[in-house]
């Protein structure tokens, strides 16, 4: 079920009614969205709830067990378990077939021919989200971060559907306590929950899908027929596309789960205004970049010990970052294109301040102008989304040789291909205040006003939009 269909608009409804009916009775209303969201999830393909249930009794269960531990090293050996559990689970679903490949692959080169069982997976939509949350969950409880919840809150936490298939990865103290509130739906936040729907539906529908059909694809399927200022339009296009789909996504989430009375986390936050890789990762997928901070990288060793080591640490924490977006050695070298970015910033461009208990401090720039600092962050992102768009090495292969050498007309490259792309990048400029300004006029109009203005930018949206509108990008992973 995708957010900007009819289906989902008419269960979304339906659910709106049903939850706000039920927000006087806390227990009502748990199973009620459970359902809800067992229904969104199952629309796909009713298998894959199996796999979301077994999920959360095993999570469930797992926080128990480590919490009434009395031993450390058995609470760590359950840790261990459950995370290797959760990883197993990523394993099967998303890295079998990678894995297996690359294995036939790597004998072929030593002229070993060997024929493991490939099996045919189903990837289930959004397991590296939910699969991520059940991690953070038993590692919260494991540090004494978080008390073990009740079985049916843990089942509504790992199933909120609004953020279920593409995010915000939310950490379980920012939803459970929510569910015992009882919001009163006369204070609902409705006009900033429409205005983020709106704008999410906008950046998706209109902006996400024409740049994609226009450059984006044509480009990306044969790299070979296309000039250098076609590749990089393409590329900066691809920065755009994904940024106005996966962004789109979140703010319609987030105003949906607004519409029930919860608030997830912002997930993002004008990412291509960065000055630095390191302010990239905190403006881009806000959610994901502080769960590798905090259960990949700090526990790695984070800034701590010598240069080296702290390199090392980023490196892989990059590299596996890359790897959960997808089984592929180009979402690998993504993220390791990332890593070595930061490595070289933090290295050559900032000089670590250190504090006295030997942590390293906010790194302190350089002199250098702040637009060169803009001008080759937004590159280096642009160069790795090249990796990350690919469907192999030798299409991002073609890509960056024609970039440098395929010189030619470029009849894709046109005004308003030009004007979207420019003018998207220009409107993470814009002060946030602009946003917040107009929610507070639309707020101050009545309820037909407010409908009305609905109605005519839900049809501009209908009418600049292409005929159907294909799934989120980040469903994949």
């Amino acid at each position: 079920m995708l957010f900007p269909s009819v289906e989902f608009a008419v269960f979304f409804s339906l659910v709106f009614a049903g939850s706000w009916l039920l927000r006087p009775f806390p227990r009502r209303w748990r199973w009620f969205i459970l359902a809800a969201s067992y229904v969104f999830y199952g629309w796909w393909d009713p298998r894959f709830t199996l796999l979301l249930l077994g999920s959360t009794v095993v999570n469930a269960g797992a926080a128990r067990l480590i919490s009434a531990s009395p031993g450390e090293r058995r609470r760590r050996g359950l840790l261990v378990a459950a995370v290797a559990a959760n990883v197993g689970v990523l394993g099967v679903f998303k890295y079998y077939g990678f894995l297996v490949q690359s294995v036939i692959e790597g004998f072929g080169r030593l002229g070993l021919g060997v024929t493991p069982p490939l099996l045919e997976v189903v990837l289930p939509v959004g397991v590296s989200f939910y699969t991520f949350q059940a991690i953070s969950y038993v590692v919260d409880v494991y540090r004494r971060d978080a008390e073990p919840s009740p079985l049916l809150d843990v089942a509504v936490y790992l199933a909120f559907f609004p953020g279920l298939v593409a995010g915000p990865i939310v950490r379980v103290h920012e939803l459970v306590p929510q569910l015992d509130g009882r919001p009163d739906p006369r204070h609902l936040e409705a006009a900033r929950a429409l205005r983020l729907i709106v704008r999410g539906l906008f950046k998706k529908v209109v902006i996400a899908s024409f740049v994609g059909a226009a450059i984006v694809d044509p480009v990306f399927a044969v790299p070979g027929a296309h000039s250098s200022l076609e590749v990089l339009f393409a590329t900066y296009g691809y920065a755009v596309q994904i940024y106005a789909d996966f962004s789109g996504y979140t703010d319609i989430a987030i105003g949906c789960a607004l519409l029930l009375g919860i608030r997830l986390p912002r997930n993002f936050d004008a990412p291509y205004t960065a000055r630095s890789l390191r302010e990239f990762w905190r403006r881009w997928h806000l959610t994901l970049s502080r769960w590798l901070r905090d259960y990949v990288y700090v526990p790695l060793g984070g800034n701590r010990g010598p240069v080296r080591r702290v390199q090392r640490n980023l490196m892989l924490t990059m590299v596996l970052g890359g790897l959960w977006h997808g089984a592929s050695w180009t979402f690998v070298v993504w993220g390791a294109v990332h890593g070595v970015a930061l490595c070289v910033e933090r290295r050559w461009v900032a000089r670590p301040a250190r504090d006295p208990g030997g942590e390293a401090a906010d790194a302190v720039p350089r002199p250098a102008h702040p637009f060169l600092r803009w001008l080759l962050t937004f590159h280096v992102v642009c160069l790795a989304w090249i990796f990350f768009r690919a469907e192999s090495f030798s299409v991002a292969g073609e890509l960056l040789v024609r970039l440098l050498v395929g010189w030619g007309p470029a009849p894709l490259v046109t005004p308003l291909v030009v004007a979207v792309v420019a003018g998207s990048v220009a409107a993470q400029f814009v002060p946030a205040g602009v946003g917040q300004r107009v929610q507070v006029v639309l707020s101050r109009l009545g309820p037909v006003p407010q409908g009305a203005a609905l109605g005519v930018t839900l049809f501009v949206i209908d009418a600049l939009g292409p005929p159907g509108v294909p799934p989120f990008i980040y469903f994949q992973f």
